[in-house]
């Protein structure tokens, strides 16, 4: 076969691919109203999705919020960047814009809401009296933590006046439609950039107990705000009555578009998954095991075998390294399978950062331990330190694709052939 450091690559480039705005958007926009129709929205995806959008409509009347260096091009629909994964006064200045515009709406106007992952962090309008110094320390003690993306969503919605459906009340009486990118394991419309367009199910006393689970200690301000009740907004709540929320790219759809390729250069596909979630370093042991094990039973006449995963792993930060869930699976399943042979992997997020690194993961082989210790770079030390970033910028085994104006969640994909076949 072709190597298949290569093969791995192409699977991802499809991946992301088929999650591609332009690709996807335009079948499922209803046709354009009469009448006036606002454009706004929030992600890493979401001036792609703008741009998809004018690609059908024409020029567009509204504000999109993105990551810095991912704009796009866009006629009439404004374009403003802001910081990820921690927020930033840009974010929290065109946050306020849009509340403002969606005030302005009435009864017989339409929203176009486009949501994607990465907007927790881009729509950022503090609730109360909280202030943009003490929602950034949260979440950078959040991030830190390891706790899934789940429940740091279900912390936020709580001391936001955004989130948990509030940018869809905000513009009530209009009639909204949201199309959504799904970066969240499970698919739930709620837990995607924290569901602006979504009632939350959750409050403030569950938001207190999540944060006493994973040990973060919030800011005074904020705990004043969660023990007085948060801002929560149900799902039945009046001012979401005029909302339809529509999940049209998922993780599945491109998993699936990887194992077609596969399927098609002769191999059997397994696919573990599109909603695992979990420590990254113990995920990648057990996927480790399993490959090996699953190598074990094959003989030389077998076809190879791709295993599929997505979902989103998390990292308990412990060192002070450079590093992102991807590439610490990455780091800890090579260093579990010590150099076995014919057998690759790749672990990479879709959004093209992986962690706070404008990199999207890595990729590993039988002779990954080897490069490094011809390079004097330690493995486990680096696994220790969180640094799986440095380890693999000194291989030069990163996967860096720049900005990919999607976000589908992580991809992770590992090659088993039979013993002695590679």
């Amino acid at each position: 076969m072709q190597d298949p450091a290569l093969f791995l690559r192409t699977l991802f480039d499809r991946a992301v691919e088929v999650a591609d705005p332009m690709q996807s958007l335009a079948a499922h926009l209803p046709p354009k109203p009469e009448g006036r129709l606002i454009v706004v929205g929030a992600g890493k995806a979401s001036a792609r999705m703008a741009e998809a959008v004018e690609d059908v409509y024409g020029s567009c009347e509204g504000l999109v919020i993105t990551r810095y260096g991912y704009a796009r091009p866009c006629k009439g629909i404004e374009i403003v960047e802001a910081a990820h994964p921690v927020p930033d006064a840009a974010g929290e200045m065109a946050t306020k814009r849009m509340l403002e515009l969606l005030a302005e709406c009435g009864e017989d106007d339409m929203v176009l809401a486009l949501i994607s992952g990465g907007g927790s962090a881009l729509l950022t309008a503090p609730a109360a009296d909280i202030s943009l110094a003490e929602k950034q320390a949260l979440t950078d003690d959040l991030l830190a933590s390891g706790a899934p993306i789940g429940d740091i969503n279900g912390i936020r919605k709580q001391i936001s006046a955004v989130k948990g459906g509030k940018l869809a009340a905000a513009a009530y009486p209009a009639r909204m439609l949201a199309l959504m990118i799904s970066d969240v394991p499970g698919d739930n419309p709620g837990d995607i950039a924290s569901g602006p367009t979504v009632g939350d199910t959750g409050d403030a006393k569950r938001a207190l107990s999540l944060l006493e689970r994973w040990n973060v200690t919030p800011p005074a301000s904020i705990a004043q705000f969660l023990a007085a009740g948060g801002a929560p907004l149900a799902p039945d709540d009046p001012h979401l009555s005029r909302v339809e929320n529509v999940i049209y790219a998922a993780p599945a759809q491109s998993l699936e578009a990887a194992a077609e390729i596969a399927r098609a250069n002769g191999f059997e596909v397994r696919n573990l998954g599109d909603a695992l979630e979990g420590e990254a370093r113990d995920v990648a042991q057990h996927h480790a095991a399993l490959a090996l094990d699953i190598q074990n039973g094959l003989t030389h006449s077998d076809a190879p075998i791709l295993l599929l995963s997505g979902g989103e792993l998390t990292v308990t930060r412990r060192g002070q390294g450079v590093g992102g869930p991807n590439a610490e699976y990455a780091l800890a399943m090579a260093l579990a399978l010590q150099g076995a042979d014919g057998i690759d992997a790749i672990a990479c997020d879709t959004d093209g950062v992986d962690g706070a690194a404008e990199v999207a993961g890595a990729l590993i082989g039988p002779d990954t331990l080897a490069k490094a210790k011809s390079k004097t770079v330690d493995a486990q030390l680096a696994l220790f330190e969180n640094d799986a970033h440095g380890f693999f910028a000194s291989l030069g085994d990163q996967v860096v694709p720049g900005p990919t104006l999607t976000n589908v969640n992580d991809f992770r994909a590992c090659l088993i052939q039979p013993k002695g076949a590679s």
